[in-house]
């Protein structure tokens, strides 16, 4: 069983467009609500997969309750926090070659009795738990050191974390040593300090991460592929795709196949890839079921391509 933490999440409204005019009215040719946020999305991936799991989350007002029907619908178990503020709607625009244009709510602002609430909602659930998916920016209220202080708490109650966030949050949680980090090429190279323009460049921020704490490092270099850096080795996997309708929550299915499949070693990164591959051949930010995988079309290996360019080098 997977529990997951979001603590901003989302109802996430997607249209599809013939094209994006600005000034102009348009009519979308299809369109969606989907529960969201990355942690909720982890969750939703794992139920695809028949899997249980339970999403703790800060829910508020109407939205947060259509929330919460929408993840019973889904076959998760919401284990909604309540909150004063109103649960935010974010919304995304996809045209027909795949480019999406996202508006992000800025969301509520959490008090100090509702954080600890949430807290205390993750220590309560832990003790099933095979993984804690910690996911997602933390929404106004909340101070970079929470999720250091859940890592913390949930490690004393024997759990183990994945921890996918960036910034101040993630460099503080680093010291409380989550078991798996999962930062996209973006966020290696802030944490890190500096750009990367290769592989190798990835390789060696995510080795810099673990020296930091991070047990291990489990990186999205978008097009390129993904690393695994852990303990005991390092692995290289990408996968082909054929059509990419929407990279919405690709990196968060990719996150809940490695935790299903357990977490470690290159087998866990096969699964991370093949639902990550699945993911964006999909539409909005739906999330790949079994018959949606290919595992044929994944290649790991331990020979990583150390001066193979990424497509999108940070700056």
């Amino acid at each position: 069983m997977i529990l997951t933490v979001t603590p901003n999440p989302s109802l996430d409204r997607t249209y599809e467009l013939p094209e994006l005019t600005r000034g102009a009215v348009l009519r979308a040719t299809d369109d969606r609500v989907d529960p969201g946020g990355k942690g909720i999305n982890v969750s939703r991936a794992v139920a695809a997969a028949g899997h249980r799991t339970i999403a703790v989350a800060p829910l508020g007002g109407p939205e947060g309750a259509l929330l919460a029907r929408l993840l019973g619908e889904h076959g998760i178990e919401a284990a909604g926090v309540p909150i004063v503020g109103s649960t935010r709607i974010n919304v995304t625009l996809v045209e027909p070659d795949g480019t999406l244009t996202k508006v992000n709510a800025v969301g509520p602002e959490i008090t100090a009795a509702e954080a600890e609430a949430l807290l205390d909602a993750v220590q309560t659930r832990s003790m099933a738990t095979d993984w804690i998916a910690c996911c997602g920016s933390l929404p106004r209220g909340l101070p970079p050191q929470w999720y250091a202080e859940l890592v913390a708490r949930s490690h004393r109650a024997g759990a183990r974390i994945a921890l996918d966030t960036s910034g101040a949050a993630l460099t503080a949680a680093l010291r409380e040593r989550p078991d798996v980090i999962k930062p996209n090429a973006e966020e290696l190279a802030q944490a890190v300090g500096r750009p990367l323009a290769t592989v190798g460049d990835a390789v060696k921020a995510a080795e810099e991460l673990r020296e930091r704490g991070a047990r291990s490092v489990l990186a999205s270099l978008g097009a390129d592929g993904q690393l695994l850096v852990d303990g005991a080795d390092t692995y290289f996997g990408s996968a082909r795709v054929e059509t990419v309708r929407s990279n919405v929550g690709a990196g968060d299915a990719s996150l809940a196949g490695f935790l299903a499949a357990g977490g470690r070693g290159q087998a866990a990164l096969a699964a991370a890839v093949a639902h990550g591959a699945a993911a964006v051949q999909l539409p909005g930010s739906v999330m790949p079921t079994p018959a949606d995988l290919d595992l044929s079309a994944v290649t790991t290996t331990t020979e990583i391509p150390l001066d193979q360019p990424l497509t999108e080098p940070t700056s």
